[in-house]
């Protein structure tokens, strides 16, 4: 016996493609890979304007049955440059949900939901939106941690998101 989910949602999520980002993202520019070759982060592409594009890559969405469990949302957070909303959202997928669906590899059984995939939106089960999450900031996986109960299987992933730091904090 694995258990269920309680109070099921469905979250959308979009993994990153690490070898899209990876390619050339301006053709003929100056840049030969979508990460930093120093910082191994995504690039800003410039766009004419005065932020640019980020070069990140991403697969098409995925939607998967959901526990949802709010840390903080939106919190206050000073900066230098102004309010950063801090949010902290941990959601715990069951593991026969991804086996079904192929994101646990059969080789290691690690499972498919790696940090910096990103949290799109959360729907209830009747695929209605409930709460879509603004990007920027955005909220990334930062954690993904089994858990081990119920007898002697692994049965839950509880994988937390987190925004990005988007400026100077106030100290």
């Amino acid at each position: 016996m694995r258990g269920r989910l309680l109070n099921a949602f469905v979250a959308e999520l979009a993994q990153l493609d690490v070898a899209a980002t990876a390619a050339d993202p301006d053709g003929s520019g100056p840049l030969a890979s979508g990460y930093d070759p120093d910082f191994k982060e995504t690039v800003l592409l410039p766009t004419g304007g005065s932020v640019g594009t980020d070069a990140r890559k991403e697969k098409p969405a995925l939607l998967l049955p959901c526990q949802v469990e709010v840390g903080a949302f939106e919190a206050l957070q000073e900066l230098a440059s102004g309010n950063s909303p801090a949010s902290r959202v941990t959601l715990v997928f069951h593991f026969r949900d991804l086996e079904e669906r192929g994101l646990v590899d059969p080789a290691t059984g690690d499972a498919l939901i790696r940090v910096n995939d990103r949290l799109v939106a959360i729907r209830d089960r009747h695929d209605s939106f409930v709460q879509a999450i603004r990007t920027p900031p955005g909220l990334y996986v930062r954690e993904a941690q089994p858990q081990f109960g119920l007898g002697t299987s692994r049965n839950l992933l509880a994988v937390t998101f987190e925004q990005r730091e988007q400026g100077v904090r106030n100290q």
